[in-house]
């Protein structure tokens, strides 16, 4: 039986970590369906289409699916469901709120945030904020998997054809209703997908303070991450929180400032390519991580840093 991928777009376009998803589906099995559910999609479907490792696309629309609300999008999921032995999402939010209801009506267990297909009833999971992995094989007849996208190389966008194929869209659940959507509109890369990513911690000892984080982003293109410490003491908005309880990153350059390390932050950013930590604590776990240290006072060392990057003339975006 075939691999059943949810497509995550805006209607206009794909969403990056589709593309991760894809990769990964294709490594449980080289027949990959994907399912697109929205309104006016035809956009978002075609460029769905175009995925190399995509076989074919089932376009769901209505005007109730124009937003995504997991109790409208699940049933829709579940009666596909019978012509497949996998159903695969991103361990994003999305994920995270339509898998579950999902595996749920299936009756059959979730395998959440997967790094590695073994095989297509074997996979490899982080558990205790990574600090140990669990080789897990499922019994079950179908298979609710939700992939880490940061552990999948992201598959092309071009060169595919898939046929497009229309289905019945469900009915709309009356108990829940879309309000509204508030988005951080950024001219700074994605947090999820960044080559370079500068986060604050506790350390940085008010919101004032981040502007310096904002600094340093802006000369190295870089995207704004932060330690749940910080974003608890209301520095700067949770979509910015990296950790087990935030994004999971894999930059190729990490830059902590203020940031102590504690177990819940490491989960979500350890596997980057390059950390480099800048903390006054030198017993600080994140040198335990961290490729370059540098103990230090943050309010000294990072205008000391920018005054070094504003003297280099040109700095890869």
């Amino acid at each position: 039986m075939s691999v059943l991928l949810i497509a995550e777009h805006n209607n206009k376009e794909l969403k990056p970590f589709t593309l991760n998803a894809s990769t990964a589906a294709s490594q449980i099995d080289s027949d990959v369906h994907a399912v697109i559910i929205g309104n006016n999609c035809d956009e978002a479907a075609k460029a769905l289409s175009e995925l190399p490792l995509i076989k074919k696309v089932i376009q769901v629309e209505a005007a109730h699916y124009e937003n995504f609300v997991a109790e409208n999008f699940a049933p829709v999921i579940v009666k596909l469901a019978e012509n497949y032995s996998h159903i695969i999402s991103s361990a994003n939010t999305f994920g995270k709120n339509l898998m579950p209801r999902i595996a749920a009506a299936l009756d059959t267990s979730q395998i959440s945030d997967i790094i590695k297909v073994i095989a297509p009833d074997t996979f490899l999971r982080p558990i205790y904020a990574g600090n140990a992995f669990a080789t897990v094989k499922s019994k079950d007849a179908k298979k609710c998997v939700t992939i880490r996208p940061t552990s999948f190389d992201p598959c092309e966008s071009s060169g595919g054809s898939a046929p497009i194929e229309k289905a019945d869209p469900g009915e709309e659940f009356a108990k829940t209703k879309f309000i509204k959507r508030e988005e951080v509109k950024s001219d700074r890369p994605e947090l999820g997908t960044a080559r370079v990513v500068v986060s604050g911690g506790r350390g940085m000892q008010s919101g004032d303070n981040f502007k310096l984080i904002t600094s340093l982003a802006d000369k190295l293109n870089a995207a704004i991450g932060a330690s749940r410490a910080a974003v608890d003491a209301g520095y700067i908005s949770n979509d910015h929180q990296v950790g087990q309880t935030g994004k999971v990153v894999v930059p190729d350059l990490y830059i902590a400032v203020g940031i102590s390390g504690a177990i819940q932050h490491l989960a979500g950013m350890k596997e980057s390519k390059v950390i480099v930590a800048i903390n006054k604590d030198g017993e600080a776990p994140i040198f335990s991580v961290a490729d370059y240290g540098l103990e230090a006072d943050l309010f000294e060392a990072v205008p000391q840093f920018l005054e070094e990057l504003n003297k280099l003339n040109t700095i890869q975006k």
